[in-house]
């Protein structure tokens, strides 16, 4: 049979005091923790002056905001008839259904929120976060193919794996995919033009990089990746993903512009 037996991992990591803790749930945690770390490590390093108060409140809110945001979304955008008609199962967060695009938006108003509290300019705030968000949508890639869902359209490729949900067919890892461009790439893109301090003066570059290129990747792998069974298609093959990617496309693009034009300003 064409495709890759899908490997059995258990979604859950470990039983804790009667609770199952999931790796999805881990993925969360730790690529939170491994933000906040680095964040430090750079603000010492680069001399950024920002107390670390500010930073654990920072991280505060963001994590408040990643988790009202992406619940938010996903009840209005992905499952909306579902939530209408049992309306207790919003706050069913161990069921599942998070969007990125909402955590996006509930972390911009955390980072928001918490440059006012601190009396901080929010793009530097924000250009921290977009370095190191990708260890959290790397891992969080991840636990989607532990979880077995997200999975890709029905493909030939060698390397297609035969998900149990999805019908033992042969199918796109399009979990990996993402793990790589939102993950590995964008992490790796972000961090090497961190290093030259001309991008670190420029605040908001990173930033609208940050959305330039997770948009991008996101609209490519939705090529590949099995549409929301209760969503299907929206129009013209496009798939919801896609459509809430565009917004974050425009205002990445309109960032870097405007952090260039006042750069430009100040010369």
């Amino acid at each position: 049979m064409v495709g890759l037996a899908y490997p059995d991992i258990s979604p859950v990591a470990v039983h804790l005091f009667g609770f199952e803790v999931r790796w999805y749930s881990l993925a969360y945690l730790f690529g939170i923790l491994a933000a906040w770390y680095l964040m430090g490590r750079d603000i010492k390093k680069y001399k950024l002056g920002i107390e670390k108060k500010a930073l654990d409140d920072t991280i505060f809110n963001v994590t408040i905001g990643i988790i009202l945001g992406g619940r938010i979304f996903y009840v209005l955008f992905y499952n909306f008839s579902l939530f209408l008609s049992h309306p207790l199962e919003i706050f069913a967060l161990w069921h599942g259904g998070m969007s990125f695009h909402g955590g996006l938006v509930g972390a911009i108003v955390g980072l928001f929120i918490s440059s006012k509290q601190i009396k901080c300019s929010f793009f530097k705030l924000s250009d921290l976060a977009a370095l190191y968000t990708p260890i959290g949508l790397f891992l969080g890639r991840l636990a989607n193919f532990v979880n077995d869902e997200l999975w890709g359209r029905t493909t030939d490729v060698a390397w297609a794996v035969r998900f149990p949900n999805g019908g033992f067919v042969p199918r796109h890892p399009s979990q990996i995919y993402e793990a790589l461009l939102e993950g590995v790439m964008m992490f790796a893109v972000l961090n090497f033009l961190w290093r030259y301090e001309v991008v670190r003066q420029k605040q908001g570059v990173v930033s609208g990089l940050f959305l330039v290129l997770y948009a991008l990747s996101r609209m490519f792998v939705e090529c590949f990746r099995q549409p929301d069974q209760q969503l299907g298609f929206l129009f013209l093959k496009i798939t919801m993903g896609q459509c809430l990617s565009l917004p974050v496309l425009i205002v990445g693009i309109l960032i870097m512009l405007w952090a260039f034009k006042k750069e430009k300003q100040t010369l």
